[in-house]
């Protein structure tokens, strides 16, 4: 029966009428105490826990203009063996989450909650989660678990994991009151941030903070960014802390001047070349055309580093672009410990994210507006 429950309160696609599953095990104490009873100074009460919840589900991907999010009732989802149940505060808005939604990274699973940049408090516990107690704030990132057995957990590399399940892509996610998470793949959220500042730390800082290691950039050096969303403003902060100089390509002048502030020593065009050679550049858009200039820009032993988890086809290019040890690296996933030296990185400094706020039930209007670049900064749901 308990197995049957648990799959119920996973399957996204159950429309759940409110108040359908009230009974005598929600009555509450009171109604079953006598009114002379003696009231016992540490009688255990009996919690009441809501039992339905909203939730932005994805039945079909399709273009995110035609409104493939729909805003539904579900049953709050019960917690398995070293889960926790999370109350949902906010939930940043990710390119990836478009590509889930427009159906560019192919579905996993039907009736997906998209989200995985989220912000909450644990709600409550499942077997043997010890971890952390309930009411701690908790952040969830796109890497929901891993098998810790394949070759690459391993060795250090769980973010190539063999068998890996991703927030919002392969389970449910953070468009909704309440979703899950596995205790050991949470971090504690830093008290200096608010919960719809901390939301865009949970992937375009890390995604961002992992593509700075991969890039080998050392203090002082010159890196570029192309592409300056959400985690190119994450990044670009992370960058100048270690005193290095930064150049940001975008093709959005609000984005320019964003970068500016934030201590961009230069900002220009998508593809306009920087004043100066490179040490090491990012790509954080999704645009393979992007590549070709990017490597002209760079050094000789420069690194370029791929950014994101799609990008559309990279043209042909002359060898003598990539030629004196010039590399592409790209960058998948991240790991638990790219998330706990971002997280103490991010408080130090400390990150300022600049945000844009929307409502749950306008899901489908924000993921329209960061199509066409229409966000400065983060976009983050309200939930």
């Amino acid at each position: 029966m308990e197995a049957a429950e648990h799959t119920l309160s996973r399957f996204s696609c159950i429309r759940f009428k409110r108040g359908a599953m009230h009974g005598s095990m929600f009555k509450k104490a009171a109604d079953r105490i006598p009114h002379n009873a003696a009231i016992q100074p540490h009688a255990k009460r009996e919690t009441r826990y809501p039992t339905v919840m909203k939730a932005c589900v994805l039945e079909r991907p399709g273009p995110v203009e035609s409104n493939r999010l729909e805003l539904r009732e579900l049953p709050v989802p019960q917690p398995g063996e070293h889960e926790v149940l999370v109350r949902v505060h906010s939930c940043g808005i990710c390119r990836t989450d478009l590509h889930v939604v427009e159906g560019e990274l192919p579905p996993k699973k039907a009736c997906i909650i998209p989200g995985h940049q989220i912000v909450g408090a644990i709600d409550r516990l499942g077997a043997g989660a010890t971890r952390y107690a309930i009411g701690t704030r908790v952040g969830i990132p796109w890497l929901h678990k891993t098998d810790q057995r394949c070759p690459y957990c391993l060795s250090g590399r769980e973010n190539l994991c063999d068998a890996p399940q991703f927030t919002g892509y392969t389970v449910d996610g953070g468009y909704a009151e309440y979703t899950l998470a596995h205790q050991d793949f949470v971090y504690p959220i830093p008290d200096g941030f608010a919960d719809l500042k901390a939301a865009p730390l949970l992937c375009a800082g890390i995604i961002g903070f992992r593509c700075l290691r991969v890039s080998g950039i050392a203090p002082g050096g010159k890196l570029g960014i192309y592409g300056f969303g959400a985690a190119g403003h994450v990044c670009v902060q992370v960058a100048r802390h270690w005193g290095c100089e930064v150049f940001v390509s975008t093709r959005e002048e609000k984005h320019r001047r964003l970068a500016l502030e934030l201590g961009a020593a230069w900002a220009g065009g998508a593809a306009d070349a920087p004043p100066e050679k490179l040490d090491a550049s990012i790509i954080f858009a999704p645009a393979g055309e992007l590549v070709p200039p990017a490597l002209a820009a760079l050094r000789k032993g420069g690194t370029l580093v791929l950014g994101g988890i799609h990008m559309s086809p990279i043209p042909s290019f002359p060898y003598d672009l990539i030629y004196q040890e010039r590399s592409i690296r790209s960058v998948a996933n991240n790991t638990r410990e790219d998330g706990r030296d971002f997280m103490k990185i991010a408080a130090a400094i400390p990150i300022h994210t600049e945000v844009q706020v929307f409502p749950l039930d306008q899901a489908n209007q924000a993921l329209e507006a960061l199509k066409h670049d229409g966000i400065r900064g983060a976009g983050v749901l309200k939930v």
